[in-house]
């Protein structure tokens, strides 16, 4: 999952951002709106956490106008402006899909961002397969001929990405956008090494193929 977190507050921005990539997600920071609106026309994010109180372009006029995109991100509003009347317009007049008042709980703030991601118009099952593979995409938990598995959050969503893919191969660098983010360098180890511990773990090293050029895809 691909999440922008749209705080001005830096030492807050990088919290969330940290907590949430050791819950498996990709994430980046912008500091204003019109940053907030580039990154979110050049990248397809899942979720946008926005805080309202942003400078140059202030969160609310960046919802109005990513409500006009034909597929935006789903909205979480993230503010210090928590009164009821608050709530009511950033859900009803400006269109945000979600709403937290500061301060919060961060267990609360990863739960709400999983729900707002499951909210597509064709949701995906609930349960993948793949030969004897097994993952339950809403409480994070694999499992090999019903025997569950010990992953790492890393190690299930790159599993997670290769199950969605059916087969098909995928890339190094798309492994590196969807599971980590735009700051890790797509030329590290890192992904070989997920990779390497992942087919440990699933006792069947054939089972995820390295192909040449291509990328990583699941064998029956």
């Amino acid at each position: 999952m691909r999440v922008l977190v749209a705080e001005d507050h830096r030492v807050l921005a990088r919290t969330v951002a940290t907590g949430l990539r050791r819950q498996a997600m990709a994430v980046d920071i912008a500091a204003t709106g019109d940053e907030a609106e580039r990154m979110c026309l050049l990248t397809a994010y899942d979720v946008l956490i926005l805080d309202r109180d942003l400078p140059v372009m202030s969160g609310d006029e960046v919802c109005r106008r990513l409500r006009e995109l034909t597929d935006p991100p789903r909205i979480l509003m993230l503010t210090a402006a928590g009164e009821l009347t608050d709530r009511i317009y950033g859900l009803t007049e400006l269109g945000a899909d979600d709403y937290l008042p500061k301060p919060f709980d961060f267990t609360e703030l990863v739960a709400r961002i999983r729900a707002l991601s499951r909210r597509i118009p064709k949701p995906a099952p609930a349960l993948l397969h793949f030969g004897n593979l097994t993952l339950d995409e809403t409480r994070r938990e694999a499992s090999v001929d019903g025997q569950p598995l010990e992953l790492s959050p890393k190690e299930t969503a790159v599993l997670h990405l290769l199950m969605r893919a059916g087969g098909a191969p995928v890339t190094h660098d798309d492994i590196v956008r969807t599971v980590w983010d735009e700051h890790l360098d797509t030329r590290t180890s890192v992904v070989r090494t997920t990779i390497s511990r992942l087919r440990g773990k699933l006792g069947d090293p054939g089972l995820i193929r390295t192909d040449k050029g291509e990328g990583y895809r699941l064998c029956d």
